[in-house]
């Protein structure tokens, strides 16, 4: 049988040019079909499209206009929006879009795409339903949402930070004012986010108290009830003191690097150093004093017990507001990646901040829940450190004193 023909030399230089060519024509008509768009430019059109699309889902017997509905969709207001776009336009348009185009074959504009990862973060939908209100598919979704977490991570730290002395200034007579405490800093507070996980990464670790694979959040705040201070990434399983233990917050007290500012002195001249509060469930230490927990406690430590709660009220009620405005966290989460995971939480707590330092505020028809743990019984904490018994006795004494004082002064 006759060996086949080998092809001629100008035959297959002539195959080798109809193929570059071939290959040059599928290029241009894969540039043809996408419409560029300036991504330095500010795109408000997208959201007339989603308005269109989408204001019907708020109910009929609602009566919304464009920027109750921009609030409620959204969380923040168009100003807050535009801000937070300023913050990661440069993060987003310095890198390729990687296919991120619409059904229009359209390039996303940063604004779109900050609308489409606030709405996912917002909303805690799934990324098909979040994507089929802006017209985009379930990994478009997936990939923004993620470019938008990296870029506020960096771009966005400055809004969570521990405060200086004439800020903690500020802070601690506000919490006098509001509790009575005397150079308290901050309230402590901790919740729970539950998932799902493959049955190959579950252990005892992340299998909480309620059986619920979860994963922890705690956080100081402020009187504004901001945060200024986060740790997650640790098993909801594991208690609350060793959770504290474990955060870096607790390694800078108890190195006398944070929480070392002015002595104040008390009425009876005795020190009440700074201090933040905590619930049943932390130890009492020299810097963070819990209520008192015996049976029959006194007058004057029952109105400690009192006054303690009103301020660890603050870090309660952020919380609320956390997980109520950025329903990602108050939602089971399907099998997330728990490498990514505290990095979502980090931004919501930022976004959190965002709206308090922008003069924001949540839409009052986004519905918060009374506790951000309310599935949850409380831990408690048996150690109790000898220096933050005598701070918190000191306390309590001088806050009879101020009170004896006032009805003195009352009295005549």
């Amino acid at each position: 049988m006759a060996p086949d023909k080998k092809p001629k030399k100008d035959d297959s230089k002539k195959f080798k040019k109809m193929k570059n060519k071939n290959k040059k024509k599928k290029k241009k008509s894969k540039t043809v079909s996408t419409v560029p768009i300036d991504n330095r430019a500010i795109d408000s059109e997208w959201w007339d499209v989603f308005w269109h699309k989408n204001s019907t889902t708020l109910g009929s017997n609602e009566l919304y206009d464009e920027e109750d509905g921009f609030k409620y969709f959204f969380r923040i207001s168009k100003k807050t929006f535009e801000y937070i776009c300023s913050l990661v336009r440069e993060d987003l348009i310095s890198r390729p879009p990687s296919g991120l185009i619409n059904i229009e074959g359209r390039l996303l504009s940063v604004e779109k795409q900050v609308a489409i990862a606030l709405r996912r973060l917002a909303s805690g939908e799934s990324q098909v339903s979040v994507g089929a209100s802006f017209g985009v598919g379930q990994s478009t979704v997936s990939q923004v949402t993620w470019r938008f977490i990296e870029a506020m991570e960096e771009r966005a730290k400055h809004h969570l930070k521990w405060p200086d002395s004439n800020k903690m200034d500020e802070i601690k007579s506000t919490f006098e004012a509001l509790s009575g405490l005397p150079n308290c800093c901050g309230a402590i507070d901790a919740t729970h986010v539950i998932m799902t996980l493959p049955a190959v990464e579950t252990s005892d670790d992340w299998c909480d108290q309620e059986n619920n694979y979860s994963m922890f959040v705690q956080g100081v705040v402020d009187n504004k009830m901001r945060f200024l201070d986060i740790v997650t990434g640790w098993p909801g399983g594991m208690p609350i003191s060793r959770l504290l233990k474990c955060s870096g917050f607790y390694k800078l007290c108890e190195s006398g690097e944070r929480l070392n500012g002015k002595v104040r002195m008390s009425s009876k001249e005795e020190e009440i150093r700074e201090y933040i509060v905590g619930g049943a469930s932390y130890p009492l230490l020299p810097w963070l004093i819990t209520p008192y927990e015996d049976n029959d406690l006194e007058i004057p430590m029952l109105e400690l017990n009192q006054m303690l709660e009103a301020a660890r009220a603050a870090a309660v009620k952020a919380f609320s507001q956390l997980k109520g405005g950025w329903r990602i966290l108050s939602k089971v989460m399907w099998r997330p990646d728990k490498r990514k995971l505290p990095s979502i939480i980090l931004v919501c707590c930022l976004l959190h901040n965002i709206i308090i330092d922008c003069g924001d505020s949540l839409h009052p028809d986004v519905v918060l829940s009374g506790h951000h743990d309310s599935d949850y019984l409380g831990q408690s904490s048996k150690h109790v450190d000898p220096i933050g018994r005598t701070t918190r006795e000191n306390i309590t004494k001088h806050l009879q004193h101020c009170k004896k004082k006032a009805s003195c002064v009352h009295t005549v």
